[in-house]
This record gives structure tokens, sequence and C-alpha cells, in this order.
């Protein structure tokens, strides 16, 4: 209850003073009259609602920020061109030739020992993790990517998870070139759906499809069976369920803290000064993400890792969700809102609609009574 009620008053901050926002009329009417802020105290519902339409921080959490221009002037313009000459006729060139040349020579190790090294099964996942380690060093040196870790490296051990705060797809690429995890994700379309089921398959990562209610119980079982492994990859999981724009964290889900293992944080913030690593899926597809990553200046960002944490006694699994969730949050200087990311993709369940429903029904009942 103490977990909710930070979240509630987290929220209250967020909130705006709908006052602030009524005509003055609308305030100071007639005795016996019913004003539009009568109308509000009526249900917290219905200042809820006013709120959202007055200032939605849901819609905030998704949201890329434009960036500042400066070249308003006649003596920045010819450095802004400048500039664009730089990043779209020299580094994004360069940049395309680095990555094809990890491409190639990747390609032409990766197959060999996947399919020569069959009998050798230890050998054959030792040697694929160091090649997709090394082909997501080249993805992050096509960004001139500028990443600082802190913290001791992670490592392979049993009951163990890594769960990390989720802004964009090349978190996994940021995250990957240091240590091979084996990552739970969406199963996409195109050519990273076709990594996903050939490269990334090789490392024991778990895919599922949002709209299918199956894969829920398939996922959970393939987590277990994963964490338990002693001899599997590191399981890293964002347990955000979508991309946020690395200002704000949602709620993480609960599955990711029911496992029976030691959770250990990640917290991930990029630097905008040069770019906004944020990936808008529903407006950018992840190639012009990459397009705009590689024609940008440099991809900056800090990466902790934190403390490990577990269960403690007496406490719920959401409760445990939320404490990790405080600490990426505060470490990352990020801000914690009670939104649900899956609302991004989908309406809310009728559960919810109900409960509302009958919140709204009691304060209306209670308002009548007093009257």
């Amino acid at each position: 209850m103490s977990k909710l009620n930070t979240s509630n008053s987290e929220f209250d901050l967020d909130r705006p003073n709908i006052e602030d926002y009524l005509p003055s009329g609308s305030i100071q009417e007639p005795h016996g009259q019913l004003r539009l802020r009568d109308l509000l105290d009526i249900s917290p519902t219905l200042t809820e609602a006013a709120g959202a339409i007055v200032d939605d921080s849901f819609t905030r959490c998704f949201k890329s920020n434009p960036p500042e221009p400066w070249n308003w002037n006649i003596y920045l313009f010819p450095l802004w061109c400048l500039g664009v000459v730089v990043r779209y006729g020299f580094l994004f060139p360069l940049r395309v030739m680095v990555l094809t040349i990890g491409w190639i020579i990747f390609l032409s190790c990766y197959f060999p020992v996947h399919f020569l090294l069959k009998g050798h099964e230890k050998l054959r996942k030792k040697l694929e993790r160091g090649l997709v380690e090394l082909i997501c060093m080249f993805f992050v040196a096509s960004w001139t990517g500028v990443v600082k870790y802190h913290g001791p490296r992670p490592s392979m051990r049993p009951k163990q998870i890594f769960v990390a705060n989720h802004t964009s797809m090349i978190d996994f690429v940021v995250l990957e070139q240091m240590t091979a995890f084996a990552v739970i994700m969406q199963k996409h379309p195109g050519w990273v759906g076709l990594l996903q089921s050939t490269i990334l398959e090789s490392l024991g990562c778990i895919w599922f499809n949002r709209s299918e209610a199956k894969d829920r119980e398939i996922v959970a079982k393939k987590l277990r069976d994963h964490v338990n492994g002693a001899d599997n990859n590191p399981l890293l999981i964002f347990p955000e369920g979508t991309c946020v724009n690395n200002h704000y964290t949602v709620m993480f889900k609960k599955g990711s803290f029911e496992l029976d293992s030691t959770v250990c944080p990640i917290a991930i913030k990029y630097n905008k000064i040069f770019v906004d690593a944020f990936w808008n899926s529903r407006k950018q597809s992840f190639t012009m993400h990459l397009l705009q990553l590689m024609t940008s200046w440099a991809v900056v960002c800090d990466v902790w890792y934190l403390e490990p944490q577990n269960l403690k006694p007496g406490e719920t699994s959401i409760e445990f969700a939320e404490r990790v969730r405080d600490i990426i949050s505060v470490r990352a200087g990020l801000k914690k809102v009670p939104w649900d990311g899956y609302l991004k993709y989908s309406r809310p369940s009728p559960k919810h609609c109900e409960l509302k429903q009958q919140s709204f029904a009691e304060s209306i009942l209670r308002r009548l009574e007093e009257k």
C-alpha cells in the first residue's frame, strides 16, 4: 500500500492544477448555481479526465522532444550547413563502410563455427558469444558510440537475471557488446526478425508476440528453464515492455520478479546533446532509426550495473518490481509514472474500466447523501 501511495503522490505532483486553466467565470458563479469547480470536485475520476486533457502524462512518456534550433541567424547557418556536409558526406559513408566490414568478418566466421562445430557444443557457444559481441561493437562504432560503463561486468551465474530500462532496441546492442546476454524480446518482422530467428537464437534468446495471449504461458516456462540452467547466457529483460523516451519509467511487469532469482538492475541514460536515441516504433522503422543514428554526430550514454537485489521477506512481486524501478530511476535520473506501458498498444482491460466506473458511481452517491 505504501508503494501505491508513493506512486499516487508522484502522479499528483505531475498533474496540473485544473483551476489554473478554468475561466474565471466558471469559478465565481452566483450562489446556488452549479460551478465547473464543483463538478470536478464530485469525483477524482473527473479530475483525472480533465487533467489528462490539459496535460497528458501518459503520452509524454512516448514522445520525442525535437532539438532546439540553433541555426537561426546568418552567423550560425553556415556552420550548420558545414555540419550537414560532414555528417552526410564524410561520416555516414565511413560508418557504412565500418558496418559492412563488420558484417563480412562476422558472417565469414559465424556460419563455419555454427555448422562445423556442432559436436563441440561448449566451444561453439563460446565462439558464437564472442562473435555476437564483436558485431555489436561494429554497430556501436557505426554510430560513433561513446558508452561509459560503471560497475562490475556481469558474469554467468544460475538463478540470476538482469533488468534494465528501455529506450530503443539499441539498448540491447549497447549491453551486448560487453556481455552476450540472452534477451526476451518482441518478435519483429523483416531483417530484424531474420536475425532473431537465426543468429540471436543461438544465444538462447526468447521471443514473444504481444497479440498472442498463449505466448505468456510459453514465455514464462522458457524463462524459468533458462534461469535454472547453469551454462545458459545471462538473461536480460526489459520489464517496461515497451520503449520509453528516457525521461520517464513506466510500470515494470511483475513476471520478471516471480522467478525466485537474484535481480541485477541496469540503468541506461542517453545524452541527447547529439541525437535522441528514443525509438518510436509507431512512427519510424528500425532501419530509419539506425540511419538517424548513423547520420548524427555521436551516440553518448552511460550504463550503470547496480547492486543485485533479492525478494525481501513479506514482499510481493509487485513491491519488488517497484523497488527495483526506484533504484534504476534514481540512478539514471528518470521520473517514475504509474502507467502500464502496454496501454500504448491496447485499450484498458474491461476490469480496469469497471473499477473506474464503480469508483465514479460511489463518489456520486456519497455526494448525493451529503446533500
